[in-house]
């Protein structure tokens, strides 16, 4: 089982072999690059889960080959941590500055290269998730919550801001009834001065739009006497 591909940039043979070495015992696979132009193309190669990055490097350095992955759509995602025998912290703030997610100086421990490893891909992942959970999918409905749109069936629907603010909440909360005092509290604020039909008139529209029959509508459900509920 292996926990992630780590593409390790030096041009030092006997790092490269401890850190393979290393990596290989804690379950990564390897792959390996001398210099800066054989990185980029390893990069684009092999889409590793992490680079690990020297920053003197031959052909093009380090912080050179830092920017241009940053700068490519197919890289750009790419958590990078360099490596370098320098310790001045200018050195660090440029790193980061053009995009490292973390920065480790030589001679390093091993067992803190692991630590952060783990960290930054722990990193990736976490932002992926949130990623994802900004995009609820409901049978034939995708609610991107990012680009503020919904797609039924892969075409996009024309929904006002408001529609869009009660599809989303309802759902955020699939399942729940959630009540009239509630959404218009939510949606239209504490300091509205309107009545609980301003409500059921938005709903109304929002079955005509997300609904293939608004009037046996399948997935905004009524709750009599209390509000609605996302099925």
């Amino acid at each position: 089982m292996s926990y992630g591909k780590i593409l390790v940039v030096d041009d030092e043979s006997h790092i490269v072999e401890l850190v393979r070495f290393n990596l290989e015992s804690n379950g990564y696979s390897v792959v390996e690059a001398s210099d800066g132009k054989e990185a980029l193309a390893k990069a684009k190669e092999e889409s590793p889960d992490l680079i690990l990055l020297d920053l003197m490097l031959p052909i093009i350095d380090g912080t050179e080959v830092c920017k241009k992955l940053k700068n490519d759509v197919s890289t750009e995602s790419i958590p990078i941590i360099m490596l370098t025998a320098k310790s001045d912290e200018m050195d660090k703030i440029i790193g980061l500055e053009i995009g490292a997610d973390d920065y480790i100086t030589k001679p390093f421990s091993l067992r803190e290269l692991l630590a952060r490893i783990k960290a930054v891909l722990r990193r990736r992942t976490d932002i992926k998730i949130k990623e994802i959970d900004k995009v609820v999918r409901v049978e034939d409905l995708v609610i991107d919550e990012e680009k503020h749109e919904v797609l039924k069936n892969g075409e996009k629907l024309d929904l006002t801001l408001k529609e869009f603010e009660l599809l989303n909440i309802l759902a955020k909360n699939r399942g729940k009834v959630l009540s009239r005092n509630y959404l218009l509290d939510e949606i239209w604020g504490y300091d509205y001065f309107g009545e609980t039909r301003t409500v059921d008139v938005h709903i109304r529209h929002l079955r005509k739009k997300i609904e293939d029959d608004d009037k046996n509508p399948k997935h905004i459900e009524t709750i009599r006497g209390v509000g609605y509920k996302l099925r």
